[in-house]
């Protein structure tokens, strides 16, 4: 039909709205949905990009840690990652471990069942690997110390992948050994210490007792070690050491047990004793490891030891017991002189623990007062006058009968107390000295004992000096004596500081003089302003010629260097008469005088008593 118009194109506007739509909503409907569907697509990629820079800061985090491998493995436990670290301990690059098995690659032969049976468990059943120290295979083939954690990632999926994450524990591995061999053994000669001697003893001990045979245990101590150290210096005494372990070790048998116990001290412990004869061959190769010479500082020297010997059963059952009696039994082998040898005896062990119980208890004496000092007047030959009086240490407990300073003397030296005692002796003298002086009595002086330890202890004469100071007495108020020995044993310094007391007026005598050295060339070389010749040569000089020749000699030669003389001792008439011809200057001894309390000296001196005392008898 022509001439017919076309219908009318319907406009948005006539299209009908669905539940009331305003005109223009429909629009923006479309609008909000394109809008929603980019803003998702742009939080996914930031998702993402979080995802892989997480995943990167991770990868790094895992690159960086120089002692945490780790690596990754798939359900075949074939490699899938490996990171710097695990190149650096276990040897293979990441190029080289990749897809290589877990158990081919590190672990040793030996675990390989049991790395596959446990990854099979935890794959199907979720039976996680425990974290534990493990040792794992280097690509050298040595074994590598290691704790290993183990991470399963998509447990329960079809692809699980195990992440294992190994700390290398070498360095504490290391210090762990270093750390068990101090504690056993010596770093010196790296035999066994103490400690490790005793135990591997008492095992011994054990098998002898059920094999019922015998074994000797053997103590060994360098005779003056800490003077070697002194004379060429500690790096010389060290090799003196190795070199005498080796020594010692050398002449071991195969069931023998050796031990450094302390500086200068080794013990042996030879088992298997059926015959008297095996222990005196066993013994003697320990004396032979001494017999040649040392080679220190360049030059030869010869070196002994005293040994003491104690014997399983009969000197002790377990190693402590041993040890200690036959360190008792070495204690008194040094008393006898170098090279000594001792076996143990029980009175050793008795007279030892009697003399712990001396020195504490002389300890307490000090403490609570019981020490006092005794003088005995030295008198003029001639005039028989006082001259001088040695103070002389008495100890009278308050419980008991007094004790021999023949007997509390030495033990004091040997442990150290006498230092003490020393300065006791030195402050009571000076004390007593001011007490008399302040009751006009002038003219006597004192003399104290110095012994060798006293006179070695730094700063001693240095306090004698300030004691003198403290109680406003004069050098010539108190006198010193030592023996020669002494004299002839001190260092530059000490001889240095007995000049100085010598100068200042101070009297030093040599005691016990011609018992010691007896070489007279020190006399000119030593500051010394008397003599006091030894009892044993004034006790028999009446009757036996040698010694009055030696006695007569030694006045000589004194009063030709100048020095005063003093025979000790005297306790006859006889032996005095034959004193005043000599022209000895002074007598000492129970023929005049004993010693005496400081009440009974002080009545003596202002003339309440009548003097000489009466002889012994």
């Amino acid at each position: 039909m022509a001439g017919r118009e076309p219908p009318a194109r319907q406009s948005a506007a006539d299209l009908p709205l669905e539940d009331d739509a305003q005109p223009g909503e429909a629009g923006a409907r479309a609008v909000s949905a394109g809008t929603s569907v980019t803003a998702g697509h742009s939080e996914a990629a930031l998702v993402r990009r979080q995802y892989r820079a997480s995943e990167q800061r991770f990868r790094a985090l895992l690159e960086s840690l120089p002692k945490v491998a780790v690596q990754g493995y798939d359900s075949e436990r074939r490699v899938i990652y490996w990171n710097e670290a695990s190149t650096r301990l276990y040897g293979y690059s990441a190029e080289e471990a990749e897809g290589q098995l877990l158990e081919d690659l590190i672990i040793p032969d030996a675990m390989h069942q049991e790395v596959i049976k446990a990854h099979r468990a935890w794959v199907r059943h979720g039976i996680g690997i425990p974290p534990e120290e493990l040792e794992l295979r280097h690509k050298s083939g040595d074994l590598v110390p290691v704790f290993s954690h183990h991470v399963m990632l998509g447990e329960h999926t079809e692809s699980p992948l195990m992440f294992c994450v190994d700390v290398d524990l070498t360095d504490q591995k290391q210090a762990h050994r270093e750390l068990d061999f101090a504690t056993r053994f010596d770093s010196l000669t790296r035999l066994p210490n103490r400690q490790t001697f005793e135990s591997e003893l008492d095992a011994l001990l054990a098998t002898c007792a059920r094999h019922n045979t015998l074994l000797a245990l053997v103590y060994l101590d360098i005779d003056h070690f800490v003077e070697i150290n002194d004379a060429i210096g500690y790096e010389q005494g060290d090799r003196l050491l190795v070199e005498l372990a080796q020594r010692l070790r050398n002449r071991q048998r195969v069931t023998d047990l050796l031990a450094r116990v302390s500086s200068d001290e080794f013990v042996l412990a030879f088992p298997d004793l059926h015959r008297q004869e095996d222990l005196w061959r066993l013994v003697g190769n320990v004396q032979k490891a001494l017999r040649d010479p040392f080679v220190l500082a360049g030059r030869s020297r010869q070196v002994t030891a005293s040994l003491g010997v104690a014997l399983y059963p009969d000197n002790g059952l377990n190693a402590r017991q041993l040890i200690r009696n036959a360190d008792v039994a070495k204690n008194r082998a040094k008393l006898d002189g170098r090279g000594a040898l001792r076996f143990f005896e029980q009175h050793l062990h008795d007279e030892l623990v009697y003399q712990h119980q001396l020195i504490a208890l002389l300890e307490q004496a000090l403490d609570n007062g019981e020490l006092c000092l005794h003088y005995q007047p030295q008198v003029s030959a001639v005039s028989g006058r006082i001259e001088n009086l040695e103070a002389l240490l008495r100890w009278e407990p308050a419980e008991g009968p007094p004790v021999s300073p023949a007997e509390f003397i030495p033990l004091a030296e040997r442990s150290g107390l006498i230092h003490r005692l020393g300065d006791w002796v030195m402050e009571e003298a000076c004390r007593q000295q001011r007490a008399w002086r302040a009751r006009g009595f002038t003219e006597q002086r004192i003399d104290i004992n110095v012994s060798g330890h006293q006179l070695l202890c730094p700063g001693m004469l240095g306090r004698f000096e300030a004691c003198l100071d403290d109680h406003d007495l004069a050098p010539q108020d108190i006198g010193i004596e030592l023996t020669e020995n002494v004299l002839i044993e001190a260092d530059t310094s000490v001889l240095e500081g007995l000049r100085q007391l010598y100068h200042r007026g101070v009297r030093i005598a040599i005691d016990d003089f011609g018992t010691g050295y007896s070489s007279l060339s020190y006399l000119k070389h030593f500051p010394v302003t008397a003599l006091k010749i030894d009892r044993s040569f004034v006790r028999d000089a009446p009757s036996q010629p040698e010694d009055r020749a030696i006695m007569e000699a030694a006045i000589f030669i004194g009063h030709r260097l100048g020095l005063e003389v003093v025979a000790e001792g005297v306790e006859t008439a006889e032996q005095h008469t034959l004193l005043r011809e000599m022209h000895c200057d002074l007598i000492q001894g129970y023929y005049f005088y004993r010693p005496m309390p400081g009440e009974a000296i002080e009545r003596l001196l202002s003339g309440r008593v009548a003097g000489p005392g009466r002889q012994p008898g």
